[in-house]
């Protein structure tokens, strides 16, 4: 269905170009900006958080050199890629990676990027596949509160009910109601910017409605537990110098209360041996991709050039 014309949104100065590829038995779609025509320099690889798109990103593509070759991917069941027919398992998202990889860019040495999410999956991935990448780049990937053995009965609990009812998301009226949720989420989002990342967040459906390009099952929980020790003993085998990059106003109790705070993250951090460059940006939150895009290209495109 046709997406109406919104007059007042934002405009890329880049436009990506879509394309999806087979990836274990789902139909991916990744948006591609630029070409890939210097083999010596390698492709960034941009990976989106949860509940968000890899369009998402074309405000930061937009600030980039207009020859720097980006692919940003669509996470299974978000955006246009297909969602699987059972339940998301989080290691799915290094298999994924693995072989769309493998799948457009074979034997290619890449500079990855991640967000939230997506930033806890490229710090996993360059740890496991540590000969893939030049550069790393994390953007507020922080993981998660450590988890207890004594938490697992709870958890499997919580993950059978919800098999009984499924999760669901709610839709909207018309794309000018998406528009005015992500502006709720993110006070700091930008009209034109809203109007224009509505079009990529959501779609009109059958019954005339807006709905979210997000799988419900995304809002459920998983059996299993978040192993921190583990995930360390993975970030220790990064090889890959890291960018790390977070925003002011981001307040980690928000999300976690006392449970998981800056002094652990920093704690966690510190075990990465490979080089770490801090920073941050002063007027952006979790959503620093949309807070100040100009600001952090720059930061990436510096951290990424000095490897040239």
């Amino acid at each position: 269905m046709t997406a109406p014309h919104l007059p007042f949104a934002y405009v890329p100065r880049r436009p990506g170009r879509s394309r999806f590829v087979p990836v274990r038995g789902l139909q991916y779609h990744v948006t591609c900006w630029g070409d890939d025509i210097d083999p010596a320099q390698p492709p960034l690889v941009m990976l989106h958080g949860w509940m968000d798109v890899g369009a998402s990103f074309q405000f930061v593509v937009d600030a980039l050199p207009q020859h720097r070759y980006v692919v940003a991917l669509d996470w299974r069941g978000f955006g246009r890629t297909q969602a699987p027919a059972d339940t998301y398992w989080f290691a799915d998202y290094l298999g994924d990676l693995d072989v769309l990889l493998d799948t457009l860019l074979p034997g290619r040495t890449i500079d990855l990027l991640g967000h939230s999410m997506g930033g806890n999956v490229a710090m996993l991935y360059a740890g496991v596949r540590p000969q893939r990448l030049r550069r790393l780049v994390n953007l507020e990937g922080f993981g998660m509160p450590r988890s207890r053995p004594q938490d697992a009965p709870a958890r499997y609990a919580q993950w059978l009910d919800q098999l009984r009812e499924p999760p669901a998301l709610g839709s909207y009226d018309s794309v000018d109601g998406v528009s005015r949720r992500l502006m709720k989420n993110n006070p700091r989002l930008a009209a034109d910017k809203a109007a224009w990342l509505a079009l990529q967040w959501s779609e009109r459906r059958g019954d005339g409605r807006w709905h979210l390009r997000a799988e419900p099952g995304h809002k459920g929980v998983a059996p299993q537990l978040y192993q921190a020790d583990e995930v360390l003993a993975v970030w220790q085998r990064i090889e890959a110098p890291l960018l790390w990059i977070d925003g002011a106003l981001t307040d980690m109790a928000g999300w976690w209360g006392q449970r998981y705070g800056r002094e652990e993250f920093e704690a966690r951090l510190a075990t990465v041996r490979a080089p770490v460059e801090r920073q941050r940006l002063a007027a952006s939150g979790h959503m620093l991709h949309h807070d100040e895009p100009e600001a952090l290209a720059a930061h990436i495109e510096r951290f990424l050039a000095a490897a040239a």
